[in-house]
């Protein structure tokens, strides 16, 4: 397996980044997962976007788009499978063990891991704990994702693969790694980017290809909505059919059925949308 590190190519074994890395000691960093259908991405001018969005967010140098997607080609060339999470990973680089930042610039690195297709359907759980809609890295893809480990982890203790969260004001948000949609007398809503949930690449697709609405929704929505379903990167479209305690026979409904066929047919006539 080899991977790209600040300029080239790098054997797994012997690549490595310091570990006074302002991403290691204190999160400071951003990343992009990108699907990688035999060697080809998908999204990736969509991907990059944010990612720079991330970065100033934090602060950070704009990443340098060439020198990602030639890491991105490099990787994915030397690394060949039918299916690959493509992981970009960008931080504040070298830095002191406080908040303040080093001098010596930027660290990126890029890995490719082997997947398999997601399974049409899948359980999910709600957690205790809140998203913040008004945090300093609302809407912003870092690296500091304790939460999102901890909450995954109790979905996984419970027999699912996604935990979702409301925010503050008890407004249904998102997952740990996903957006959530509702169907709704028929109608497909998901939550606006003012509920502090992140600008999914796969959720502005969903949207613009099926027309759902962004709606401010409580989070027990998903103890009534007709059905429920989840995009990512990963997942593409995945039907709910669990929610905590609560059933949804037949995921995927009529509604998220015709979703996912919409998706998938638009993605695969167009790799960079």
């Amino acid at each position: 397996m080899k991977i790209w590190l600040d300029g080239g190519l790098r054997d797994i074994e012997s690549a490595r980044v310091s570990v006074l890395d302002h991403g290691l000691t204190v999160g400071d960093g951003i990343f992009e997962t990108v699907k990688a259908t035999g060697g080809k991405t998908f999204a990736l001018t969509r991907h990059l976007d944010r990612l720079t969005r991330s970065a100033r967010g934090l602060g950070l140098p704009d990443p340098d788009h060439d020198e990602v997607r030639r890491a991105c080609a490099a990787v994915l060339e030397a690394n060949p499978m039918p299916l690959g999470r493509l992981r970009i990973t960008y931080t504040g680089g070298h830095g002191p063990l406080g908040s303040d930042r080093g001098d010596q610039g930027p660290t990126l690195v890029v890995a490719l891991g082997e997947t398999t297709r997601r399974p049409d359907s899948t359980a999910v759980v709600t957690v205790p704990w809140t998203r913040n809609e008004r945090g300093a890295l609302t809407g912003l893809k870092t690296t500091s994702y304790a939460e999102n480990v901890v909450a995954l982890a109790r979905a996984h203790q419970h027999g699912a693969t996604e935990a979702l969260f409301g925010n503050t004001v008890g407004r249904l948000c998102e997952g740990t790694g996903s957006n959530v949609f509702v169907v709704l007398d028929g109608e497909i809503h998901t939550p606006p980017l003012a509920s502090g949930c992140l600008a999914g690449i796969t959720r502005a697709l969903a949207v613009e290809w099926t027309g759902a609405k962004e709606t401010d929704l409580p989070l027990d929505v998903l103890r009534r909505a007709d059905e429920i379903f989840l995009t990512s990167t990963l997942r593409d479209i995945q039907a709910v059919h669990r929610v905590d305690d609560r059933e949804l026979p037949g995921a995927p409904g009529p509604v998220t059925a015709k979703a996912m066929r919409v998706f998938d047919e638009r993605s695969g006539d167009d790799l960079d949308p």
